[in-house]
């Protein structure tokens, strides 16, 4: 288990282990959630990775009167 301490000024350090694991980098955002008393961090995806994500998917549609 490992534990973290808050900081005076509301900051928690990320473990080096946890930051190595999510291959988290200086200026990387993430996104905060709580649920009753956990908190949860997920990583955002930039718009390029998002872009690749989808590459591929495209409609097969012709025309834009056939997506109606």
């Amino acid at each position: 288990m490992n534990i973290v301490t808050k900081s005076p000024r509301f900051q928690v350090v990320k473990l080096l282990a946890a930051r190595q694991a999510m291959g988290l980098a200086p200026g990387m955002q993430l996104l905060v959630t709580q649920n009753g008393k956990a908190i949860k961090l997920v990583l955002v995806p930039t718009l390029d990775e998002l872009q690749a994500e989808l590459k591929g998917s495209g409609s097969t549609l012709e025309d834009a009167a056939e997506r109606i």
